[in-house]
């Protein structure tokens, strides 16, 4: 196996699109099933440059941000029900006088690559937790650096990152590409293997996705089903951190009591806990005992 993958996906984003937050089933099930043969590299398209100019005439989002707020907040819940993935709208407030952009978000995505190759899909999933399932106002600086904390980035690397320009240079260079690409809508969608492109635009189901790969490729990706049963379901919330309901039946293909049935299993087991987030929940492990933790230098209860 070569350190460039036969496949790679290039996936327009924001941190902040209620969207590209519902295609978190589908890219986590494709990074399960396809494994090293895929590459999924995100590309900052920086959704809102300046909310009291920008407007989304299909959802009359734009404007004052105070009243942004409320008609991002009903819209994220209309699309919530529709792709399943938590949203809290008590207390949401994603603009403010301080807040007009999204750029923020998208640079500091592009600081936690440069800071930690690693670690930069954890902080965008985490940045899109924050920003969707718990309310949290991302678009300050205070925020994004605890968040950086919280994934474990070196934070004097990070915030230089953010203070050196080298992150905005970085976030700039996503900017050009999403225009040559033509995508102005997020999420989209670009496939490339050898010499074979395809451009996917908005939200794509798993099945979909997994068709285009295939006839893209023409099968010679191969699909590795992860293992199923309860086992297979605390071996995901294990390697991926915790997930919400719709991602485990999306990557498992289990039906609503079939995930039911084996999450009752291991919460009475005691092996994972459920953590309400808006209008549903994530579940995560339950952790091992009380101790300190010398890598990370902290000593928990």
């Amino acid at each position: 196996m070569t350190d460039q993958p036969p496949l790679e996906l290039l996936a327009f984003t924001d941190p902040v699109c209620t969207w590209c937050w519902g295609s978190e089933p589908v890219l986590r099930a494709l990074r399960i099933g396809y494994g090293d043969q895929l590459r999924i590299r995100p590309v900052m398209g920086g959704l809102v440059e300046d909310i009291r100019t920008f407007y989304d005439r299909a959802n009359a989002i734009g404007g004052d941000p105070e009243q942004a707020n409320a008609a991002i907040a009903a819209h994220w819940l209309e699309a919530s029900a529709r792709h399943g993935m938590p949203v809290r709208s008590e207390g949401f407030r994603l603009f403010g006088a301080e807040t007009v952009s999204t750029h923020p978000q998208n640079i500091a995505c592009k600081a936690a690559e440069l800071a930690d190759p690693r670690l930069a899909p954890r902080y965008l999933r985490r940045l899109r937790e924050a920003s969707a399932a718990e309310a949290r106002e991302t678009g300050r600086r205070e925020v994004l650096i605890e968040l950086a904390d919280e994934v474990g980035l070196d934070l004097a690397t990070f915030i230089g990152r953010l203070e050196d320009g080298s992150a905005e240079h970085a976030f700039r260079a996503d900017l050009a590409l999403t225009r040559r690409a033509g995508v102005r809508g997020f999420p989209s969608f670009r496939l490339v293997f050898g010499e074979r492109a395809l451009a996917l635009h908005g939200y794509q189901g798993l099945a979909n996705m997994r068709a285009v790969i295939e006839s893209l490729s023409e099968g010679a990706l191969c699909w590795r089903a992860p293992r199923g049963g309860a086992e297979g379901l605390l071996e995901l919330i294990h390697t991926l951190g915790r997930m919400a309901p719709v991602e485990l039946a999306t990557i498992l293909e289990l039906s609503a009591p079939e995930l039911e049935r084996h999450l009752a299993v291991l919460e009475r087991a005691g092996a994972i806990r459920r953590v309400v987030a808006g209008n549903g929940c994530f579940w995560e492990a339950v952790g091992g005992a009380a101790g300190c933790d010398p890598a990370a230098g902290l000593c928990v209860a």
